[in-house]
């Protein structure tokens, strides 16, 4: 049954149970088959010799019904091995859904690497939001190991891959998203379904390399319904040959004509053939994909759904004689025609009736009807795993909130308990925030190790969520549409000669610059600046960071700021602007030592306290002046109410 009253993680305790109970019973009846074949296929060799030796043709025939036993079992066992690679795959699946509710990253695989092609190949569409830069991605962990991609790491064919990358990257409309949001809650109870696309998906071997050959071959100009002179020298060609070799046996003196026919389909498989024999090539090099992919492309297009979202994808997939899954498995059955030429006898088969010609010509019949569709069938098929990757997240996380995105432009981000979504749910702390309305920021103060970073990564982390129409690591989300853009992680580079001021300097200058190439209508940009301009003086960051900041203010960009430098709230350009928060910590002394813990609980107003002296005695660098450590964490001043 796909509803199930269960918890995530006892459904999928259960599951695991299930599937690896009915792995451990078909890998031993794996086991037994294979031993039968053993004794069969000895047993069969055995009973015929001893009918040859002996010239008994009863004995003989024993060992033939024995061999045909034989033959039978390897079809059975190849029946039995594939259905336990399908088993293996739901024990894989459970697995990895508990490693995703313990956030265990290191059991679960890692993101495929894409190629830079397949990252840019329409990722940014006309008229869409700016794609969200590589830097803002490394700043939020959106992609690769322990990153958002991997927490939605359930697509398994290149393209779904590519379409969770493509939607992590590429904030949708609100009317997108919530097209998306209303899909994934029907997806997300039937687990049934989904386990069986994943298992599908799994059995595939296509990477994107051969994935985008393949698209390219079938929306490429058929060769040889461009040269038809070829296809007609290829069926009669072999019929001169046929009635010259028939002649010649009759007794007339053709020889020579045979001879000079058999050259003559030589020299054309030696100049034509070659060209030919590589547009087989490209297709056959993925002919073990193609049944899956009609049986996946079936399922698809058979399941019962009723969003918007998921009845397009099935509409995009095709109805009748064009559909996905027919004309899959129409050129699944022309494959074992390309096989042929694997065949050690092959070669004089070719000479007499230039073979791959006639396989070519059939494979350009079914790329004229059916190649300018592939594009779309997969894309389609993307679009469905990437839309069971966010039914997977909302069925996991039941407690997170799908977010109200509006289409106004001049609103603010409002969020409830808001977290960090890559945190194990038992350490992420909620928390209440909101960045906006445009003439306004978030001023977010504290002490090290505090929470501020984390807060800055939830709001951009979630705001990527919210416009992908997953759900949301909060309470409550809304927001209108938002172009994130960050500076947090930044690197210098030795090999580039740029110092960490510099590089720091050139990001901060990147997101000047969206902001001021924002027209209006576009979405808001949300920046993220976290303990920006660390590598000068404190006088002249001081100077350079008020600048910056009211700078974004004035070109109505939204956005949190986290920082040491209380001055930053004192400073009068800033003054009426600054929503302050901050976060503390709480410092004992026992006999044991000193101890320091957080709670991450988001405050109204300005830091009261440091605690940059008392990390340093809790890890033991020498501090000369205990006293000074001691002090460290005293109020500053009084907490500011936060505007």
């Amino acid at each position: 049954m796909d509803q199930s009253p269960l918890d995530p993680t006892a459904l999928y305790t259960a599951r695991l149970a299930r599937a690896e109970a009915e792995h451990a019973q078909q890998d031993a009846s794996s086991r037994r088959l294979g031993n039968v074949n053993l004794i069969l296929f000895f047993g069969a060799f055995a009973v015929l010799a001893v009918g040859a030796f002996r010239g008994d043709g009863w004995i003989a025939a024993l060992g033939g019904l024995l061999f045909v036993a034989f033959v039978a079992g390897l079809v059975l066992r190849s029946r039995t091995e594939r259905r336990l690679q399908a088993i293996a795959a739901r024990v894989a699946i459970a697995r990895e859904g508990l490693a995703r509710l313990r956030r265990d990253w290191r059991a679960l695989p890692d993101p495929v690497p894409p190629t830079a092609a397949a990252l840019l190949d329409n990722v940014q569409s006309a008229g869409a939001p700016p794609i969200i830069d590589a830097a803002t991605a490394a700043d939020l962990d959106l992609l690769g190991h322990a990153s958002l991609e991997h927490l939605l790491g359930t697509a398994n064919t290149a393209i779904g891959r590519a379409t969770v990358r493509r939607w992590i990257l590429q904030p949708a409309a609100p009317a997108v998203a919530r097209a998306r949001q209303a899909a994934a809650a029907e997806l997300a109870p039937q687990l049934d379904f989904r386990e069986e696309v994943a298992v599908r998906g799994r059995l595939l071997e296509m990477g994107e390399d051969r994935y985008a050959r393949f698209v390219a071959w079938a929306e490429g100009e058929p060769w040889l319904h461009s040269h038809r002179r070829w296809i007609w020298v290829a069926r009669l060609l072999p019929l001169l040959m046929l009635a010259l070799f028939v002649g010649w046996l009759a007794g007339y003196p053709l020889l020579w004509p045979l001879l000079g026919s058999v050259a003559l389909n030589l020299f054309i498989l030696q100049s034509v053939g070659r060209k030919v024999s590589d547009d087989i090539n490209r297709v056959a090099a993925q002919q073990g994909v193609f049944e899956a992919y009609a049986a996946l492309f079936e399922r698809v297009t058979a399941h019962p759904v009723t969003a918007p979202a998921l009845r397009d994808v099935q509409a995009r997939l095709g109805t009748g004689k064009l559909s996905a899954d027919r004309q899959m498995r129409r050129l699944a059955r022309l494959m074992p025609l390309v096989d042929i030429r694997r065949s050690i006898y092959f070669f004089p088969v070719e000479v007499a009736t230039l073979w791959s010609f006639h396989v070519l010509w059939l494979l350009e019949n079914w790329q004229r009807t059916a190649g300018a569709h592939v594009r779309a069938w997969l894309e389609a098929l993307g679009e469905a795993e990437a839309l069971a990757a966010l039914a997977a997240l909302r069925f996991e996380q039941p407690d997170w909130a799908f977010p109200e995105l509006s289409e106004a432009t001049d609103a603010r981000v409002t969020a409830t308990a808001l977290a960090h979504p890559l945190l194990p749910p038992e350490r992420a702390v909620g928390n209440d925030v909101i960045v906006g309305p445009p003439d306004s920021y978030l001023l977010v103060t504290g002490s090290n190790m505090s929470g501020k970073s984390t807060l800055l990564r939830a709001i951009g982390v979630n705001a990527v969520l919210a416009q992908m129409g997953a759900p949301v690591c909060a309470a409550q989300l809304s927001l209108p549409p938002v172009s994130v853009i960050s500076s947090m992680r930044v690197q210098d580079s030795l090999e580039a000669g740029v110092s960490f001021y510099m590089a720091e300097l050139r990001r901060l200058k990147a997101i000047v610059d969206r902001a001021d190439a924002r027209q209006p209508g576009e979405p808001l940009l949300l920046y993220l600046l976290d303990e920006i301009l660390q590598g000068t003086n404190t006088a002249e960051r001081q100077i350079a960071a008020r600048h910056i900041i009211r700078h974004l203010i004035d070109r109505g960009a939204i956005g949190a700021v986290s920082t040491h430098d209380l001055t930053l709230a004192d400073a009068p350009e800033l003054r009426p602007a600054a929503q302050m928060v901050y976060f503390t910590e709480h410092f004992t002394r026992s006999a044991a030592g000193p101890t320091m813990t957080f709670d991450y609980r988001l405050r109204p107003g300005l830091a009261i306290s440091t605690n940059a002296l008392k990390l340093m005695e809790i890890i033991g660098l020498p501090i000369k002046d205990a006293d000074a450590a001691r002090a460290d964490g005293a109020p500053l001043h009084p907490a500011k109410p936060g505007s």
